[in-house]
Order: structure tokens, then sequence, then C-alpha cells
């Protein structure tokens, strides 16, 4: 599973250079400060993911490229938004300055929006296939990274800042932030290979389980991890009085709920079989942290 990772982070990270424009594109700094973020050593999670499912339906993962780079610099814009100020408030992301203490907050800002625009020129430039349409496809990127997903689920996070939440609530928040780009990468990769419904429907029941599984684990990681194991500041969440999992239900029947939903999301691909095979190793490596 290392040397998979390994080959798609770096077939991953080789697009997503020869898409970017160069750093000494004018306006160089603009350019810089996507690029800072974009390769400040991330793991390609999604991307992988999207080539993964790609692979599972029969397709070719190159056709499946500029949709992966596209749910990329969507997770990384999220990421640049989240660490500012007006948000989260962090001063490191990925063991690195996050990109406002590097290029201040104005060029942070526009750095994530010109991120979350490339995503759709990228995702313009597949050729559509015979059960789904660059429309389509168009329409699942915007869907997932708009105000009913991604941000919605920003929002109700902002809005739930040291108030007593509820566990539907909360779910809210983690399927919206987290499992919606996720399942959203997914689901582009079984697109690329024109999947049928019943395989695309499989894949997003697995992306969402894995996408809530990965979230409770990652607020497991913020209460018992320090910040040089997590690359992120640690115990961010608590002082920031958000709502965890930890913090509405305790240690042990999170890390039950994250032992649970990890069950799910193998149990949505068993049918699928043998072609789902390094989708079921990936997800063992992504939810078999030590929480």
């Amino acid at each position: 599973m290392k040397e998979y990772l390994l080959a798609r982070q770096k077939m991953v990270d080789a697009a997503l250079d020869h898409y970017l424009p160069k750093a000494n594109a004018k306006p160089a700094t603009i350019h810089k400060a996507m690029r800072y973020s974009l390769f400040a050593g991330g793991k390609r999670l999604r991307p992988i993911l999207c080539l993964a499912a790609a692979e599972c339906c029969g397709g070719d993962p190159a056709e499946a490229l500029p949709l992966a780079c596209a749910v990329e610099c969507i997770h990384t814009y999220s990421l640049i938004h989240d660490d500012l100020p007006c948000m989260d408030n962090d001063d490191f992301r990925r063991g690195m300055p996050t990109s406002h203490k590097v290029f201040g907050e104005g060029i942070a800002v526009l750095a994530g929006d010109a991120l979350l625009t490339f995503a759709f020129e990228l995702a313009a430039r597949v050729p559509g296939w015979p059960r789904y349409s660059p429309r389509d496809v168009i329409r699942e990127l915007a869907v997932a990274s708009g105000s009913r997903h991604l941000i919605a689920g920003q929002v109700i996070d902002l809005e739930s800042e040291g108030k007593k939440v509820s566990l539907p609530r909360l779910k809210f928040i983690h399927e919206s932030k987290t499992a919606a780009l996720l399942r959203c990468s997914l689901r582009l990769g079984a697109m690329s290979a024109n999947a049928t419904p019943a395989r695309l429907q499989r894949l997003s029941d697995f992306g969402l389980a894995l996408g809530l599984a990965f979230q409770v684990i990652d607020d497991i990681l913020d209460v018992t991890q320090t910040t040089e194991k997590l690359g992120k500041s640690a115990g961010k969440d608590a002082a920031a009085e958000k709502a965890t999992y930890p913090s509405l239900v305790g240690l042990e029947r999170s890390r039950r709920t994250a032992r649970r939903l990890t069950e799910q999301a193998r149990t949505a691909l068993k049918p699928i079989g043998k072609p789902a095979a390094d989708l079921l190793t990936l997800a063992d490596h992504l939810l078999q942290r030590d929480f």
C-alpha cells in the first residue's frame, strides 16, 4: 500500500504541477501562494480515491486525473480559508506555516479563491462519457463544494462554537465539511469510468461512511496526539470550544463510532467484489490510525 500511495501521489503531483500556472506567471505572488499550499506535503487522499474509484469501475486513471486534481484544489482552498484568523485561526498546516502567515491574509483569501475557480477549469477539460456529460461532472463538483455541503458545514461549525450541539447537528457538520468532498472524489472517479448507477451508488455509500469515520478519527487525534505528530495545532478544537465527537460523547464512544463507520464503509464495497480490493485496502490504511 505504501508503494501504491507513493506512486499515486507522484502521479497527482506531476499532473498538478503541469496544470497549474507556473510560479513566475504574472502576477507571481498569487501563483506562488497557490503552489505554496498545494505542494505543502498533502497526502492526496481525495485524488487517490478518485483514481482508485475509476479503476474499481474498469476505467483508466489517466482519464480521471483532471477531476482528481480538481478535488485537491478545492480541498486545499478550503484549508487555506479554514486556517484564516476569521475562521479557525491556525498558524500551521501540514507542519508548515499557514498561507496567511507567509503571504498575508489578503493574498491567502485570493489564493483560496483562485484554487476554487481553477478546479472548475480543470473539470471542464473532461470530454464526458455515455452516462455522464461534462454538465453532470461540473454539477457534482459544484454541489459538493457549495452552500449545501462543504460551505454549509463550515457555516454550522462556526455558528456552533461555544454552544451545546446535538449529535445530529455534529453529524451534519462532518458529513458536509469532510464526507461530501470525499464522496464526490469517488463519484467523479466512477463517472470517468462510465460506472453503472448501481456501482456509483455503492461508491457513494462507501464515501459517506469513509468520510465520517475519517473525521471522527481526526476529532479523536486532536485530543490524543501532539502538534508535531499531527502537522497542525493539536487541541485547537477544544480551545475554540468546537463541537467534536469526544466533546459530546467522550473518547471511548467516539472510538466505537469510528469502528462502526469503518465497518459500514467496508460493507458498502463488499457486493463489488475483487474490483474494489484496492479501495478496501486503501480504506483500511486510512482508518487504521492510532486513535
